[in-house]
C-alpha cells in the first residue's frame, strides 16, 4: 500500500508539473515575440532583474496562497504557498529560457546577464500561468451523460477545427502585423524548422490531452472523424498553419511573389504560438 501511494504522489505532482508547464505556456506565448521585452531585458541592469524577481514573488505567492497550481490544496498554509510560488517561478523561468532558446533568442553565444535578463522578463507571463492554471483550467465536471457527451462524428469534428481556427486566428492576429515573426525567420536555419514543428505538436498535445483541461477524459472518448490525440493534434496543427499563412497574407507579410521556402519559414515561426491558440480554443468548447 505505501509503495501505491507513493507511485500516486509522483503521478501527481507529475501531473500538477504538466499542467503548470501547460498553463504557462497558454498565458505566456504571446508576449514572448515581443522584441521590445527582448531588448528590456537584455538591458536590465542586475538591480532591476533582482526587483522584478521580487515582485514576481509577492504576486504568485498571494495567488498559491488562494488557490495555486495543484489541485487538492486543503489548507491554506503560508510554508505551502512558498514552497509552491518557488516551483511555480522556476516553471515560468524554466519555460521562457525554452521558447527563447527555440526562437533562437538565446544561443550558447548570449552572454549570461543577457540571458537572466531576458528570462527573468519573459518569464513573468509564464510564471503567473503556472500559478493560475488550475484556477482558471482545471477539468471540468465528469457527470455529463454519454448521450450528450458524443454527438455526431461530423458536428464534433467541425466544433473542434472551427474552435482551433477561431483560437489561432485570435492569436496569429496580433502577432502576424509585427516585425517579429521575420526577425525571427530570417534567424532560425531551416533544420531548425524541425524543432519548432516538433515543440509546437508536442505543446498542442500536452495542452489538450495531458495537462487535465476542460473535460480531457471526455475528449479522448470523443467519436469524430480524426479526433484520437494523435490525428487531432495535427489535424488541429495543420489548421493553424493555414490560419497563420492567411493572417500574414492579409497583413501583407507575405506575398504571393513571395518564395515557397519564405512562406514556410514565416507561417512555421508563427505556426507556434497559433497552435497553442488552437488548443485553447478547442479547450473553450
Amino acid at each position: 500500500m505505501g509503495k501505491k501511494q507513493y507511485k500516486n504522489a509522483w503521478k501527481r505532482e507529475i501531473n500538477d508539473i504538466v499542467r503548470g508547464i501547460c498553463g504557462g505556456f497558454l498565458f505566456g506565448i504571446p508576449l514572448i515575440y515581443t522584441m521590445e521585452v527582448w531588448w528590456i531585458g537584455s538591458l536590465a541592469k542586475p538591480r532591476l532583474i533582482a526587483i522584478a524577481i521580487a515582485l514576481m514573488f509577492v504576486v504568485v505567492f498571494l495567488l498559491n496562497y488562494t488557490e495555486g497550481f495543484r489541485k487538492r490544496r486543503n489548507t491554506w498554509r503560508l510554508d505551502e504557498a512558498a514552497i509552491d510560488t518557488v516551483e511555480a517561478m522556476a516553471i515560468g523561468f524554466v519555460c521562457a529560457a525554452f521558447m527563447l532558446w527555440l526562437l533562437q533568442e538565446i544561443t550558447p553565444a548570449t552572454s549570461l546577464k543577457e540571458s537572466l535578463g531576458k528570462v527573468v522578463y519573459e518569464g513573468l507571463p509564464f510564471t503567473l500561468g503556472v500559478a493560475l492554471a488550475n484556477q482558471f483550467l482545471q477539468e471540468g465536471n465528469q457527470n455529463n451523460s454519454t448521450s450528450a457527451t458524443h454527438k455526431n462524428n461530423l458536428h464534433a469534428t467541425l466544433a473542434d477545427l472551427g474552435a482551433t481556427v477561431i483560437g489561432a486566428t485570435v492569436i496569429a492576429f496580433n502577432i502576424a502585423p509585427t516585425d517579429e515573426v521575420p526577425m525571427l525567420a530570417a534567424a532560425i536555419s531551416p533544420p531548425w524548422l524541425w524543432v519548432l514543428m516538433a515543440a509546437s505538436l508536442v505543446i498542442s498535445y500536452a495542452i489538450v490531452f495531458q495537462a487535465g483541461f476542460s473535460d480531457q477524459k471526455k475528449r479522448r472518448q470523443q467519436k469524430g472523424i480524426f479526433q484520437r490525440p494523435l490525428s487531432e493534434t495535427t489535424i488541429s496543427y495543420l489548421v493553424s498553419l493555414l490560419a497563420s499563412g492567411a493572417m500574414l497574407f492579409f497583413f501583407q507579410k507575405l506575398t504571393l511573389s513571395d518564395t515557397w521556402m519564405m512562406w514556410l519559414e514565416h507561417t512555421l515561426v508563427l505556426g507556434l504560438p497559433a497552435t497553442i491558440g488552437g488548443a485553447a480554443g478547442r479547450l473553450a468548447i
